[in-house]
């Protein structure tokens, strides 16, 4: 809930400014400003907004409780903590039904938190680490939470002590592509490692039927124009001589299905297309419907790489 506020006096102690919170089971309240004298709180700041309401905590204990609001919002993958920071100052976020531009803010259980007017879901439990979890995707799998037509998700391949867990995938990978996926609970990674300012290279290994010339590889790795007009960056490729239908690729940027169009393109049909890394992340020998969980060594590597 949103702190009240209420201003007391008392004749042999000067005047205080209280705040409190009432929640679902208790009521919070702490002394944010005392003057001693007549006249203004000798404390008070001017600052836009509710000033006081910075000032406040989710607590009388003088320790704050809580989410941080911009962490729920970066935790729920709608944006960055710094863009959540700009939501929020621009009245775009609701607690409890009230438009708040307090950023420092904390939610606790039972708060509402609403974003452009949408309920936004948040764990607030922020004790509890992220979850990072690499899996190789099989094909004839969606890449999303929710299918509407009721095809089998990546979720339906999560052990069943993180069934629990709202995890998401990290990008896509399409319906007969299989590979390297990533899914986790950390909101502002994933809005990291999907926002084109820090798109991470991906390999991927593809089977051809037909072998592709040297005047098309020379093309895709200089950077090629597609049908449609879109101009690409330029692509790395590795060759095979003793399997010249097998190329693997590299890819800095993130155009819809741009390998398959690629290959359209030349008029080469692919049999297989499989994602075996994404940034410092490899597929390796993960079986193929398997996951795991990242280590401790791999997630700090994969935060650095995308700048956290």
């Amino acid at each position: 809930m949103l702190p009240r506020f209420l201003c007391c006096k008392d004749s042999g102690r000067g005047t205080f400014l209280l705040a409190f919170h009432i929640g679902p089971n208790r009521v919070n309240f702490k002394i944010i400003m005392k003057n001693n004298h007549s006249g203004p709180f000798s404390g008070q700041k001017k600052s836009g907004g509710h000033s006081a309401a910075n000032a406040a905590t989710r607590g009388g204990t003088g320790e704050e409780g809580g989410l941080r609001l911009n962490k729920a919002i970066s935790g729920a993958g709608i944006c960055s903590r710094r863009q959540a920071d700009r939501l929020v100052e621009e009245g775009r976020v609701k607690v409890n039904g009230e438009i708040t531009r307090e950023l420092g803010l904390r939610l606790e259980p039972g708060d509402r938190l609403e974003v452009d007017g949408k309920v936004v879901n948040f764990a607030p439990d922020a004790s509890r680490p992220f979850c990072y979890f690499m899996l190789h995707k099989p094909v004839q799998v969606v890449s999303t939470a929710h299918d509407p037509e009721g095809r089998q998700t990546v979720l339906d391949f999560l052990p069943p002590h993180l069934a629990g867990r709202r995890l998401y995938p990290v990008g896509r990978l399409d319906y007969f592509s299989e590979g390297l996926i990533l899914l986790t609970d950390d909101g502002e990674l994933t809005n990291r490692l999907t926002h084109p300012k820090h798109h991470l290279p991906k390999i991927y290994v593809v089977d051809l039927r037909e072998e592709p010339t040297p005047e098309q590889i020379r093309i895709m790795r200089s950077g090629m124009t597609l049908a449609e007009g879109e101009k690409l960056a330029p692509v790395e490729i590795k060759t095979d001589p003793a399997r010249p239908t097998r190329l693997e690729m590299t890819l800095r940027q993130g155009v819809n299905r741009q390998i398959r169009r690629m290959f359209r393109d030349f008029g080469l049909t692919i049999l297989r297309l499989r994602r075996v890394g994404q940034g410092p992340l490899r597929l390796a020998d993960l079986p193929k419907g398997q996951g795991r969980e990242l280590n401790a060594a791999e997630i700090a590597e994969l935060r650095k790489a995308a700048g956290l």
